[in-house]
């Protein structure tokens, strides 16, 4: 299926452990999708393999018509907010982001200003990296994400460290993205601003899929 994300008896064994077992998903272009777990239960782990970060053990991951490990080596067009973001202490929010958007060339500073001011970081703060707090550093690592106007939007996790306004911030860029065509994934414990907006959305346990949580 071109137009989605296509998991298909992933399963991932790490010294021994199994950390995903039988996983199988679709999950179709455009929509919002969430996946709650205590931690260990494998959400990460997924996320991993849809962003072509690990090799799976057994299985396959398709991501729009692309065999992740195949075809690509990681999503041809991927936002990502996945445990710590590396950034540079020395530099500045923006002075980090034109750094990274050197990289594809997708970006430039214009668009690295947009992506700070939609996460409420000011794009001309001069302090360095190493300055902020734990909630600007969360909203930078998102701003990173969101920059190069991804098909695909992995969020690990977004809220942490965040204050209300900060959830709110996240819950309105995500609503945002998926208007703009986006497909957005989300793992959160207990957020009703983002849980309100999955279509659909999954309880993993143990390196599974657990079962789909009624959205009714």
């Amino acid at each position: 299926m071109s137009g989605a994300i296509v998991v298909t008896h992933a399963a991932k064994v790490i010294h021994g452990r199994v950390v995903l077992d039988d996983v199988t998903l679709t999950l179709p272009r455009g929509g919002i999708y969430g996946f709650s777990g205590i931690n260990g239960s494998g959400k990460t782990m997924l996320f991993r393999a849809i962003s072509g970060l690990i090799h799976l053990t057994s299985g396959q991951v398709d991501v729009f018509g692309q065999r992740i490990g195949v075809d690509v080596d990681f999503p041809r067009s991927l936002g990502l907010v996945l445990e710590s973001a590396g950034f540079w202490d020395e530099s500045t929010g923006l002075r980090n982001l034109t750094m990274l958007a050197s990289i594809r060339g997708v970006a430039g500073e214009a668009e690295a200003r947009a992506a700070l001011a939609r996460v409420g970081l000011a794009p001309d703060d001069d302090r360095p990296f190493s300055a902020y707090s734990m909630g600007m550093r969360q909203r930078l690592t998102i701003a990173q994400a969101i920059m190069e106007a991804p098909e695909l939007l992995i969020l690990d996790e977004p809220t942490n460290a965040l204050d209300v306004d900060g959830i709110e911030t996240v819950a309105k860029i995500v609503r945002e993205e998926r208007e703009r065509g986006c497909t957005v994934l989300v793992a959160c414990h207990n957020e009703p601003a983002l849980e309100a907006l999955f279509e659909r959305s999954w309880r993993m346990v143990d390196g599974h899929v657990a079962k789909e949580v009624d959205r009714s």
